[in-house]
């Protein structure tokens, strides 16, 4: 199973989403073809209801602990209560890399 998969079906399991979105944005950083090590991932959920954005994007973290400690380099989290995400017209880009040098 693809790492891309694992992140889905966690994060269906744990959260069962309104709306989830897992992008792959590996290709615009400095990896190898075909890598899964840099995501984004965008969650619509039930469970966020009344959290602080840090409290949300930690639940995440715990779900995904596994995958960020082995195979993922970076995540960018964006999660949203089902009233929120009403008002969400486009989902944050990703910044271009810094190929971890910070330059």
């Amino acid at each position: 199973m693809t790492i891309h998969q694992q992140l889905i079906d966690k994060l269906t399991s744990a959260f069962n989403p309104h709306a989830l979105f897992v992008e792959n944005e590996s290709h615009m950083h400095n990896v190898a073809p075909g890598s899964e090590s840099h995501f984004k991932v965008t969650i619509v959920s039930d469970n966020f209801e009344g959290k602080r954005l840090l409290a949300c994007h930690r639940m995440v973290n715990q779900v995904l602990a596994d995958e960020l400690a082995n195979d993922i380099h970076a995540l960018a989290i964006h999660t949203y209560t089902a009233e929120k995400w009403a008002n969400v017209d486009v989902i944050p880009t990703s910044p271009n890399c810094m190929g971890g040098s910070g330059k």
